[in-house]
């Protein structure tokens, strides 16, 4: 090589090394929360305040609606490392973690309010190391809600009103065990297909949170909502163990840091529309009618799901640390105040 080129060469060797050193970090995170919805929101917000705080070091690629599969795939595609990150419910993640499905257990909580303290005192400082073993990392907390029924038919006022039918279950062993408390057939179908089982009549409803049941259009194929909040479902997101232990220190404190401040706002969002979105459902277009269940109506499920939880504490495949965080659970609700 000509001693005039090779300082040359060598120049454009160390400039494109440094082009390729500071390559942005990508970060691709999947949630099936449709666009539009305050959960799109919020990552769209963690995303931009990510890639302000670090400076680009970290780019944000934002997956809504699905797009890259259903809940329970894109939980495993995390774990994988085909993601590095999932948005998703509870009873998602616990597919895989299966401690976290008795944060679901049918009438745990009473209010939003007790779910919250439970969730930032009880739950996260004993969760992070499960996830961990499980190859996540627990970034924070979002929401989903309390869920609710959707039928065809006839509202749901007693146990009763739901025996033979066949109803759309989460993929979770505390939701089917629900489901056969209550007295129906759960059929459980992945979240990206439901509508296409509820349209078709493969299912005769469902149970879901008011938002994402009217983003997902699942209302669209029921005349009657039962407000029944028989179970309080939160949402997390979680990196992947491997490829989060992998970045510098720095970028690992604002991934968490940006994600806990916007908790809050997240949890609110969400809250903030379930009086419009009842509206909406009762509005003359929709024409969907609403029931809220009386106390004594309510007693009547509260009743039929007791052995829900007797149910997953003898399930043999159920860890040691879940019954644990469960009991810490009960013992913190008797003092809450």
């Amino acid at each position: 090589m000509s001693k005039f080129l090779a300082p040359l060469f060598a120049s454009v060797l160390l400039l494109s090394g440094a082009v390729m050193a500071q390559a942005p970090i990508v970060m691709k995170i999947a949630t099936v929360a449709p666009e539009k919805t305050p959960w799109d929101r919020l990552l769209r917000e963690y995303k931009k305040n990510v890639e302000a705080k670090t400076g680009g070091r970290i780019s944000v690629k934002v997956y809504t609606g699905g797009t890259k599969g259903d809940e329970n795939d894109t939980v495993l595609k995390t774990r994988r490392g085909e993601l590095q990150a999932v948005g998703a419910s509870t009873g998602a993640i616990g597919s895989i973690v299966t401690e976290l499905n008795v944060i679901e257990l049918p009438y745990l909580f009473k209010s939003f309010r007790e779910a919250d303290a439970v969730l930032d005192n009880v739950v996260t400082s004993r969760l992070d190391p499960i996830l961990r073993g499980y190859g996540f990392v627990l970034g924070f907390w979002s929401e989903n809600g309390f869920r609710h029924f959707g039928t065809r038919d006839d509202f749901v006022k007693a146990p009763a009103n739901l025996k033979g039918k066949k109803m759309r279950s989460q993929e979770s062993k505390v939701h089917l065990e629900t489901w056969k408390a209550f007295s129906a057939s759960p059929t459980p179908v992945p979240t990206t297909e439901t509508l296409t089982a509820l349209e078709n009549k493969t299912v005769d409803g469902f149970d879901q949170a008011l938002l994402f049941m009217i983003a997902a259009s699942w209302h669209t194929t029921v005349k009657y909502v039962t407000l029944s909040s028989h179970i309080y479902q939160p949402a997390l997101i979680v990196f992947n163990k491997a490829w989060f232990d992998g970045l510098p220190a720095d970028l690992q404190k604002i991934l968490m840091e940006e994600g806990r401040a916007l908790q809050p706002k997240g949890r609110t969002a969400v809250r903030a529309l379930n009086k419009k979105l009842v509206e909406l459902l009762t509005s003359p277009e929709v024409g969907v009618q609403v029931h809220q269940l009386t106390p004594a109506e309510r007693a009547t499920f509260e009743t039929a799901a007791r052995g829900v939880r007797a149910t997953v504490r003898a399930d043999a495949k159920m860890p040691k640390a879940g019954i644990e965080m469960l009991d810490a659970i009960e013992a913190y609700l008797k003092t809450f105040k």
